[in-house]
């Protein structure tokens, strides 16, 4: 029998329902990593990552969620195949002992309403380190073109590759690596 006691407690588990996350999964084709490093003094050579996958969980009343970005380091295209074959080999990134990139934040820092920046580790070649990514740009809505409810962003930060154990080439080829994330995440 239904009554007026039950109210309260049916309020209350519907105000936590709507309060909780949404998870969107990353669009493969629409995410990328890329980087940029300098290379003799001579050029800021460019490259990214080709394939990904992961999630997020948003909550922007709760101004909270998750990040989880798998990068597939075999993906990597400087649009140069020998360069990529070396890059790919142990004196560089290793794919064979390590093919994936991770990214997990930590927590999701807001200026205002406005996302501004995300703090989390980064796990490359067996290493992890804390990274911040500043976010230039955030969105979520419907995409209206594969009308699609969604979340995106361009993130950027900067790491240093000895930290993460690729010390080939140093000093010659740059140790700071400026890093770009681009990403695009819908409902299943």
């Amino acid at each position: 029998m239904f009554t007026c006691r039950l109210i309260p407690a049916l309020l209350l588990t519907a105000s936590v329902t709507c309060a909780q996350a949404t998870e969107y999964v990353i669009d493969p084709g629409h995410t990328y990593a890329s980087f940029e490093i300098d290379h003799l003094g001579f050029s800021m050579q460019r490259g990214q990552f080709n394939r990904s996958s992961g999630t997020v969980e948003f909550d922007p009343e709760r101004k909270s969620g998750h990040i989880d970005i798998r990068i597939d380091a075999a993906s990597l295209d400087t649009g140069l195949d020998l360069r990529d074959n070396v890059l790919r080999g142990e004196d560089w990134f290793d794919t064979r002992s390590f093919p994936d990139i991770l990214f997990r934040s930590q927590k999701l820092i807001f200026d205002g309403d406005k996302l501004s920046a995300v703090d989390g580790n980064l796990v490359m070649r067996g290493e992890v380190r804390p990274i911040r990514l500043e976010i230039l740009r955030f969105k979520c809505g419907l995409n209206l073109a594969n009308r699609k409810r969604g979340c995106g962003a361009d993130a950027q930060a900067s790491l240093r590759r000895s930290d993460f154990g690729l010390n080939n080439g140093l000093p010659f080829i740059g140790d700071e690596v400026r890093l770009r994330i681009q990403v695009e995440a819908y409902l299943p």
